[in-house]
């Protein structure tokens, strides 16, 4: 049979330019986890007795390419609701469109390994020296002030920034990273933590976000008491305000707060005000033997839901021209023979007149319903089986060799010997989706119902998909019965949210929680009854007190009183 046939096949681990970490590309460790059940390194497995699924290149090519959607000459207008987009109604909101980059910044955060170049030769599988998988900001931090003081300004507290962005009539001091001076025709390199948080104009200022939410806790804290804090006070402080919004906020969007409190009960106590004297984590797949680690079926398969949330474009502000022919908005890459500077990729210098405005990423702004279109909140694109088109043909900046995200995905599971969504499905004890239920497509109600089924691509996928796939076609379920199944009118359909199904929420929402608990400095070891700064936590009718909640838009608005 083809899927037992042996196969050769090559995948870009590296590539782009020198001084580039292109998104995409493996990380140390990510392309050789363990096999072994005894011995665990900076990746590993969580289904390590699962046969791992395999196909031939040419099928996962053939599914990539249905998974990559067709060109749109036209993008849909301001003044028009996006079937593709995650809107969701008040009682089940969808997911802004912040949230895409802000998963990759905590990707980037997660996987980001300061090694040298020593270490990397005499440690290439990061199977002994490497870092210790955490929610920490080290991507921000770097080493600290001590070991790459030029990263921080003179006293060894405030981290540095860029220049002043114009554009954003929110935020009129938005900064861009720090920058080194090249030489003349040079592109201006971040000076950051992690290179990677410059990939993008988006993730690029929200990592400068970052940066003077901790200026403002130095400040806060110096006001506060009365004296400067040491930066290791403020570094913690500023770690667990970030932990919190991961737990409070971004994962409660991705998996739903049902399946987080299963994970973890007693985060339902905290919200309830309820008292508890410890955190304790009720990991069914996701355990270690000495130090956490990266489960590839994460890295490679469920924590990819990001790339089917992003979007082909962008309104950066209401004030950026934008290109004409998108009124307003830019695209996320070039195409192929087209002009990179009119499109959001990084590792350059941010042009004047795109500072972000992130009250159109985040819900922000309580009157933000009340404006006119370009003003409105960007919803990420629904997570299901279908990739923009501009993802299908990656620049040489992002990716080498293969060009399709889509193919990258499916190629590193067969890699990395990933087990089939069904076969994880039934280790899990869950329902399986049945092969005439595997559509490949768009999560409309104009498409969902007729996308074709996975086994019409290739008789490979009978009964065994990628993990990957399979965890996207979950998301997209509800959405798809309810366009075959008919009595909705098509904006109930296509107002039906997205967040990963019981196989990827399950995993991420494991990981996630499991890294956190094994963090031994994390607020759930250290301090379980701890809760953001009082003044930074705002109510539903926008005024800060001790009873509000405390998010990224409360993040940003804290960020925003330092200039």
């Amino acid at each position: 049979m083809s899927n037992e046939k042996k196969v050769t096949y090559n995948i870009p681990t590296s590539g782009g330019k020198p001084g580039y970490r292109p998104h995409g590309t493996g990380v140390r460790g990510g392309e050789f986890p363990p096999q072994s059940s005894l011995f665990e390194g900076r990746f590993g497995r969580i289904f390590r007795t699962l046969p791992a699924a395999n196909f031939s290149v040419q099928a996962l090519h053939a599914l990539a390419q249905k998974i990559t959607a067709p060109h749109e000459d036209q993008q849909t207008p301001e003044d028009q609701q996006d079937d593709e987009e995650n809107v969701g109604t008040a009682d089940r909101p969808g997911i802004p469109a912040g949230y895409t980059y802000l998963g990759q910044f905590i990707d980037h955060d997660l996987t980001f390994d300061p090694a040298s170049s020593l270490q990397v030769k005499n440690d290439p599988q990061a199977l002994i020296d490497f870092r210790t998988p955490r929610f920490d900001l080290d991507s921000v931090y770097g080493r600290g002030p001590d070991d790459q003081p030029y990263l921080y300004a003179d006293d060894g507290l405030h981290l540095l920034l860029g220049k002043k962005l114009s554009g954003s009539d929110f935020d009129p001091n938005t900064r861009d990273l720090p920058r080194n001076t090249p030489n003349s025709g040079e592109p201006a390199r971040a000076l950051i933590g992690d290179p990677r948080n410059d990939e993008n104009t988006i993730v690029s200022q929200l990592h400068s976000t970052v940066l003077r939410f901790h200026n403002r806790i130095v400040d806060f804290l110096t006001q506060r008491d009365g004296h400067p804090p040491s930066f290791e006070t403020a570094q913690q402080e500023v770690r667990w305000h970030y932990q919190w919004v991961i737990l409070h906020d971004f994962l409660p969007r991705i998996i739903g707060w049902d399946i987080l409190f299963e994970i973890l009960p007693q985060l339902k106590q905290e919200k309830e005000n309820k008292e508890f004297t410890e955190f304790q984590p009720n990991l069914k797949v996701f355990k270690w033997k000495k130090e956490p680690f990266i489960p590839v079926e994460f890295s490679a398969a469920a924590y990819r839901f990001g790339h089917s949330i992003i979007r082909p474009i962008y309104r950066l502000n209401t004030n950026d021209p934008g290109t004409k022919e998108n009124s307003g908005r830019r695209i996320i890459f070039p195409s192929p023979d087209g002009d990179v500077s009119e499109t959001l990729t990084g590792f350059r210098t941010v042009e004047e007149g795109r500072a972000v405005d992130w009250t159109l990423f985040f819900d922000i702004a309580l009157d933000q319903k009340e404006k006119p279109p370009k003003n409105r909140v960007q919803p990420s694109y629904k997570l299901d089986t279908s990739l923009v088109n501009p993802l299908g043909t990656l620049p040489d900046s992002v990716a080498t060799v293969e060009h399709s995200l889509a193919a990258r995905n499916l190629l590193r599971g067969l890699r990395l010997g990933l087990p089939s969504g069904q076969a994880v499905a039934k280790h899990l004890g869950l329902p399986v989706i049945p092969d005439d239920q595997l559509r490949v497509g768009k999560a409309t109600a104009a498409d969902a119902a007729n996308n074709p089924l996975l086994t019409s691509i290739s008789p490979e996928f009978r009964n065994q998909a990628p993990l990957w796939y399979y965890i996207l076609a979950e998301a997209q379920l509800e959405i798809q019965k309810a366009a075959q199944q008919g009595g909705l009118s098509e904006k109930e359909i296509n107002d039906i949210p997205t967040r990963l199904g019981p196989v990827g929420a399950r995993i991420v929402g494991e990981v996630f929680v499991g890294l956190l608990f094994g963090d031994s400095h994390s607020y759930l070891r250290q301090y379980p009854g701890w809760k953001p700064i009082p003044e930074f936590r705002r109510t539903k009718d926008g005024t800060f007190n001790p009873d509000g909640d405390f998010g990224v838009p409360e993040l940003i608005l804290q960020a925003k009183e330092s200039v």
